[in-house]
């Protein structure tokens, strides 16, 4: 069952303090989504740590109910 664009937002917003999430549907088929994400706990952290934060934050979806997702982060300037 796929996941929807507000649980992916939700998910990312509750685990991320202060985190500004946007989230758009690829191809309009509620399986491929882009996620950009900015977040005072960015700032200085590389972007691989960066995205494995995000994957956390979706707590194991990633791969399952969340087939694919393009991560955008960043800090607040």
């Amino acid at each position: 069952m796929a996941m929807d664009a507000d649980h992916i937002k939700e998910l990312i917003e509750s685990n991320i303090d202060d985190a500004i999430v946007t989230i758009t549907d690829l191809r309009g088929d509620g399986d491929h989504y882009a996620a950009h994400i900015i977040a005072p706990v960015f700032k200085g952290m590389p972007r691989v740590k960066q995205h494995q934060l995000v994957y956390k934050a979706l707590e194991g979806n990633m791969g399952n109910a969340l087939h694919a997702l393009a991560i955008q982060t960043s800090a607040p300037e």
